[in-house]
């Protein structure tokens, strides 16, 4: 099973934690069989057994410096060098392939196409629980087993999250004795006995680089340069690969940065730890639908994996799946719920708060601070004018904190474009153990009502200018902080997670934030056609403006969901809301909005099959529109007309409404003309007037081409093919079927689409 990296292994037994014995080198194992240098008797220039000689030259007067050297006990037995000092591979490991092939392909030995200037130090960096030492391990030991490192391959725990980290001088001395090199007899300052070591070490390794003999000394759980540099080989022939919490950029090191799991290999990783205890266990393949969701709300991090497994193993008889991610998906603080009891193959407890809560200790203060108000403004990931907002932190100084986080491996950083800023993530696990150490603290569980409050202002106002935008269809002026309409959609399709998200978050009654935020998002949501989205921010907003008794918003929202259902598909759900707000627009008497509604009803009822309704609510639309001297909407009344009259086959009649639709919007509505433009060629087409509707056609792709609306694009190129074909224009009509389907993909979608825009 992949494993995690961070609490520091047991060690194998008292006495040997410190200085000279070896310390945290575990399982030390010797090949007799191989020449690892000079012996004792060679450093002493004796035979084995004589003893040495002492002179007494303490009442001696000396003029000019006077050497020394090394003396090896004679009597100390043998030492054996390290061929293999590495903890067993981790067992059941899953996925990781390319990661894996990037650090073999570090440590094999150089051949004539490898770089003039190979990295010595490779590092494996990333989220406490992510998985380091397990693919260390893992590439140490194949890299050990395809003979790339004869002088041995070494493991080190420096144990840098523990309250007490190795230290230089014991990390020297441990190694040494890993690679044979024993019983010296010590100075007795501490300082001139680290720098005899580490002489000793540096010879030794160098000996071994002469005779060609590579060494792969693998670090784990390094917090610090200074617990590494002195470990470093003098010979770029061997390889040091470490593994780190932190990225430490002073370091000549290549970074290989770890990110959750793949959803496949996550599920991969659980069932290969259920088969390791009981290979008839088939769990996975029964649940597999629950085991996909329990890899992501483990949030495929394989500590998190491991113990879920430990969790599923425990109860008997063997405990469903769902069951535990049940558990998890009503808990409070899922970092809490995973924890097992005993511990994994390294001897490290299986929980994840423990290990969370060290990487949160080690941060300044002010970063700690920043990344729990972070967590509780659950966006999916974040801008930096929008961490600002949150922190209470201008955007240099965000900046500067966003990157010790990223560095600490507890945000990712990301840039989704060239031209995009950067975007921020936490990791949903860490989300919530710093959201449940918030909610503990009250200044920070208020400071964190009031980022909360900060950024639905935020997000409202940007919405709102944004909206504004898009609602433009001539040459209006610009809006004060978005220069053009690409610009509003690109802010849109950015946010539009987080704003969809933003009125589900906790506790506070924000009911203008909601209504407002489902008002600005129609528009966008309609162009987009992300219909579901629009769906769930209108049931929420219609929910709250019902509660508060504000008719004029309640109508609004019961449109828009009307329209939003009617576009999903949904037309007889969509009825409801809107015969209500046009209801309730009669009421507090919008004759426009009543219009609208009106029109939208019509909409549905001609999906549902009641076209005879649908064309008497839209010719009441047009007469309410054309009573309040609004064109732009009496052409769309007009339009819908035409939509209802081709519904019943009733071409020629279509034509003419949809002539009435492109006279009105031709002055007041740029996209609406597009729009009547296409659906005109289509009924004059099925007229037989396939010229007049040529020319129709070829308007309205002009028209849409110029806007970001790849859907009606390739429909009106669909709706041209069609019209070509039947005019002999075949070359024309294979010309126009290819724009379309560009225009589609563009769009994301694979179907071919004909007909009228709604």
């Amino acid at each position: 099973m992949e494993t995690r990296d961070g609490d520091r292994p047991p060690d194998p037994a008292p006495g040997h934690s410190h200085a000279p014995a070896p310390g945290p080198v575990r399982d030390l194992v010797g090949d007799p069989g191989q020449d690892r240098g000079p012996g004792p008797e060679q450093v002493r220039g004796q035979d084995r057994g004589s003893e040495p000689q002492h002179i007494d030259f303490r009442s001696g007067t000396f003029h000019g410096p006077v050497a020394g050297k090394v003396i090896v006990n004679g009597c100390s037995p043998p030492v054996p060098s390290a061929l293999s000092a590495l903890p067993a591979a981790p067992a059941g490991f899953a996925g990781r392939e390319a990661e894996l092939a990037v650090l073999l392909d570090g440590l094999r030995p150089p051949d004539a196409s490898a770089p003039a200037d190979p990295p010595v130090m490779w590092a494996v960096t990333g989220l406490g629980g992510i998985g380091k030492t397990a693919l260390a391990l893992r590439a140490a030991h194949l890299a050990r087993k395809r003979g790339w490192f004869t002088g041995g391959t070494l493991f080190l725990d420096l144990a840098g999250y523990d309250d007490t980290p190795v230290t230089p001088a014991h990390a020297v001395t441990s190694l040494l004795h890993a690679l044979g090199v024993g019983g010296i007899q010590l100075p007795a300052d501490e300082i001139d006995q680290y720098t005899l070591y580490r002489n000793v070490y540096r010879s030794r390794l160098a000996g071994l680089a002469d005779r060609g003999e590579r060494v792969l000394l693998l670090l784990d759980n390094v917090c610090d340069p200074s617990q590494l540099l002195p470990l470093l080989p003098g010979s770029d022939l061997h390889r040091v690969l470490f593994t780190s919490r932190e990225s430490h950029d002073s370091l000549p090191a290549r970074e290989l940065p770890l990110e959750p799991m793949s959803p496949g290999d996550s599920a991969a990783l659980v069932a290969r730890a259920l088969r390791l205890r009981d290979p008839d266990d088939d769990r996975p393949l029964r649940e597999a639908s629950s085991v996909d969701e329990l890899t992501g709300l483990c949030g495929h991090l394989p500590l998190a994996l491991q113990i879920a497994a430990a969790l599923l193993r425990r109860r008997r008889p063997r405990r469903p799946v769902a069951s535990l991610v049940e558990e998890l998906r009503t808990c409070a603080d899922r970092t809490d719920a995973l924890s097992s009891r005993g511990v994994d193959q390294y001897g490290r407890t299986l929980a994840l708060a423990p290990v969370f809560e060290v990487s949160l200790r080690r941060l300044a203060p002010d970063r700690a601070r920043a990344l729990c108000l972070l967590a509780q403004v659950p966006c999916v990931d974040y801008g930096t004018d929008t961490a600002a907002v949150v922190t209470g932190l201008d955007e240099s100084a965000v900046l500067d904190v966003l990157d010790d986080l990223a560095s600490a491996h507890l945000v990712t950083g990301e840039r989704l474009a060239d031209d995009l800023p950067e975007r921020w993530r936490i990791h949903d696990l860490v989300r919530d153990y710093a959201a449940a150490r918030a909610a503990g603290d009250p200044r920070l569980a208020a400071a964190g009502r009031e980022s909360r409050a900060r950024t639905r202002r935020h997000f409202h106002a940007l919405a709102a200018d944004a909206d504004r935008r898009l609602q433009v269809r001539t040459h209006d002026p610009l809006p004060r902080t978005l220069a053009d309409q690409a610009a509003a959609l690109a802010w849109f399709d950015t946010e539009r997670a987080n704003l969809v998200a933003a009125p589900q978050w906790p506790t506070e009654d924000d009911a203008d934030f909601c209504v407002g935020i489902a008002l600005h998002l129609a528009e966008y949501l309609r162009w987009r056609r992300y219909f579901e989205d629009w769906v769930t921010v209108s049931r929420t907003a219609r929910d709250i403006a019902h509660r508060l008794r504000d008719r004029s918003a309640e109508a609004t929202v019961c449109n828009n969901l009307g329209g939003a259902l009617l576009r999903a598909q949904r037309p007889d759900e969509a009825l409801e809301p809107l015969d209500r707000a046009a209801r309730l627009y009669h009421l507090i008497e919008d004759a426009a909005g009543e219009g609208r509604a009106w029109n939208n009803l019509g909409l549905a009822q001609r999906r549902s099959g009641r076209v005879e309704q649908s064309l008497a609510n839209h010719l009441r639309a047009r007469d309410r529109f054309r009573a309040t001297g609004y064109a732009s909407h009496e052409g769309r009344a007009w339009h819908n007309c035409g939509l209802a009259l081709a519904a019943a086959d009733r071409h020629p009649e279509a034509a003419a409404a949809f002539e009435q639709a492109c006279a009105l919007h031709r002055t007041t509505d740029h996209v609406l003309y597009g729009d009547s433009l296409n659906s005109l060629g289509c009924a004059l087409h099925r007229s037989g007037r396939t010229a007049e509707a040529l020319t129709a056609l070829r308007g309205s792709v002009r028209i849409r081409e110029k806007y970001d609306n790849w859907y009606a694009t390739g429909q009106t190129w669909n709706n041209l093919a069609l019209a070509l074909r039947t005019a002999g224009l075949h070359d024309e009509a294979a010309t126009a079927r290819e724009r379309a389907a560009e225009a589609c993909a563009r769009a994301g979608i694979t179907a071919e689409i004909y007909g009228h825009h709604e």
